[in-house]
């Protein structure tokens, strides 16, 4: 029995990166694919949820049910952050760019961006303080100096590390999309 989507004369990442003339533009999108890095972060944490999950319901079986609803109210904020982290990232629509992060979304309306570009700068390493010459995707506000505002994309991400040729793709969507939109 022939699977076509397991042979390897398909080329998968060609058609990937286009979008289809049937999308809707006023839909969010995600330029590029969540990293590795994100997705085995939030697998882990999944993996957490289900070993409290687990004890939760040892919990319900042998002890009060005060304290498994504790335990199953802790597998939910376990599994909400895997969600979350796998939602952070740039989004891109008609009615402008969305930058989520873990705790705050913001949404930047295209009638106040000036310009969406790749510079070079220090860049934090996965998030964390330390910082690490990359490249960076900023966008440029109106309403905001150049210094004031935080990239939207790292070569040294979540998403990005050890992929620079997925960022290079992911920035130059994001700059194409730009260009589209704050034309409309």
């Amino acid at each position: 029995m022939p699977l076509p989507f397991l042979t390897a004369d398909r080329s998968f990442e060609a058609a990937d990166d286009i979008a289809l003339p049937y999308d809707d533009r006023a839909r969010w999108r995600r330029p590029y694919r969540p990293g590795p890095w994100r997705v085995a972060a939030a697998a882990l944490w999944l993996l957490l949820a289900s070993f409290v999950l687990f004890g939760a319901v040892i919990i319900a079986l042998t002890a009060s049910p005060a304290s498994a609803g504790v335990v199953f109210a802790l597998t939910l904020i376990v599994i909400a952050s895997a969600l979350r982290l796998l939602r952070m990232g740039v989004w891109v629509s008609a009615h402008g760019v969305r930058h989520v992060e873990f705790l705050v979304t913001r949404t930047v309306p295209w009638k106040r961006v000036v310009a969406v570009r790749t510079v070079q700068q220090p860049v934090r390493w996965l998030g964390l303080p330390r910082t690490v010459q990359g490249q960076a995707l900023v966008l440029l506000r109106k309403d905001r100096t150049d210094a004031d505002t935080a990239p939207l994309l790292t070569t040294h991400g979540l998403d990005f590390l050890s992929r620079v040729s997925a960022f290079d793709r992911a920035a130059d969507t994001v700059e194409a999309w730009a260009a589209e939109y704050r034309r409309d």
